[in-house]
C-alpha cells in the first residue's frame, strides 16, 4: 500500500477543514482537561511549575487504566493511527526497539515477521506496560514470540549494547522524556550506523503561533494533569541530538511531527 493511498485515507477521516479544525481543538482540549493531584514542583528559576517537575511522569502510573478510553476516539477522529501505521509500515525493520511503548498504542501496526523480526517495547512506567501486555495476550500465538516488554529508562538503555537495532521507534515520548535530548543521544548509540530512528512526536506549531501561544498558556495544566509537556520545539530537539533527518512532515497545523531520522556518523 503506497503512502499516497494513506493520504487519501487521512484525508477521509478529516472529511473537511472544518472537522479538521474541530478535531485538534478537540484534542488540546480533552488532553488539558483531565484533573490531576497537586503536588510541589520547582522551575529553574525557582517559581512552581509541573513542566520542570522531575515528579512528572509519575503521571503515567496514575493515569495507565484509563489512558487508552481517554485518547483512542480523539486519536481516531484525528488519523493519529494511520500516522503510526504509516510511519512503521514504510520505514520499520529488522530487529526493532521501541521507547515510550506505553501501553502498546503501536501494537498492531507492526509490518509482518518477513520484515520485522523482533520488538523489543520498553518504557518507565510498569503500569504502563501492564497494559500492553495483556494487550498482547490477547494477539494470535505467531506473533506474540516476537514481542518482548521490559521497564528502561530511554535515556539510559544499559541492558543493551552499541549498534544493537535495526530500527528504533519513539511514538508521542519526547513530550514526556525529562531530558528528550538525551534520549535521542542514547537512541542513536543503539542503533545500527545503517539503522533508522523513527519518530511520531507533538509539538510547538511553527506555522500557527497562535496555536503554539495556545501550548504555551496552558502548559502547566497539561504537565499536571498528563504528565506531558506539549509545546516542546520538536525541530530544535532533534538538531540539538545529532540526528541525520532524512524525512519530516507534519500534521494538524504543525502540531504533529512525522519523522524519519539516521544516527549521526
Amino acid at each position: 500500500m503506497s503512502m499516497t493511498t494513506y493520504a487519501r485515507r487521512f484525508g477521509l477521516v478529516a472529511v473537511s477543514g472544518t472537522i479538521y479544525v474541530g478535531a485538534v481543538y478537540l484534542g488540546l482540549q480533552l488532553y488539558g482537561d483531565r484533573n490531576g493531584q497537586d503536588r510541589k514542583a520547582i522551575s529553574e528559576d525557582g517559581k512552581k511549575s509541573y513542566v520542570w517537575d522531575p515528579r512528572r511522569t509519575e503521571t503515567f502510573q496514575k493515569i495507565a487504566y484509563s489512558y487508552d478510553d481517554e485518547i483512542a476516539k480523539d486519536e481516531f477522529v484525528m488519523g493519529i493511527n494511520l500516522l503510526r501505521r504509516a510511519l512503521l509500515y514504510f520505514h520499520a525493520k529488522g530487529d526493532v526497539l521501541e521507547v515510550g511503548a506505553g501501553t502498546g498504542r503501536n501494537l498492531g501496526f507492526y509490518p509482518g515477521k518477513s520484515t520485522v523480526k523482533k520488538v523489543m517495547l520498553t518504557d518507565s512506567s510498569e503500569k504502563m506496560l501492564l497494559r500492553a501486555r495483556e494487550k498482547l495476550k490477547k494477539m494470535p500465538n505467531h506473533e506474540i514470540g516476537r514481542y518482548e516488554v521490559m521497564e528502561a529508562d530511554a535515556a539510559n538503555l544499559h541492558s543493551f549494547e552499541d549498534n544493537s537495532f535495526d530500527t528504533i521507534v519513539d511514538t508521542f515520548g519526547l513530550c514526556s522524556f525529562d531530558d528528550p535530548v538525551a534520549v535521542l543521544k542514547e537512541l542513536q548509540r543503539v542503533c545500527k550506523p545503517n539503522g533508522k530512528i523513527l519518530l511520531l512526536e507533538h509539538g510547538r506549531s511553527k506555522s500557527y503561533l497562535g496555536l503554539s501561544d495556545y501550548l504555551d498558556k496552558h502548559a502547566e495544566r497539561h504537565a499536571k494533569n498528563w504528565g506531558c509537556v506539549w509545546n516542546r520545539d520538536i525541530d530544535k530537539i532533534v538538531e540539538s541530538s545529532g540526528l541525520k533527518l532524512e524525512k519530516l512532515n507534519n500534521w494538524h497545523f504543525g502540531t504533529t511531527y512525522y519523522i524519519v531520522c539516521t544516527p549521526s556518523q
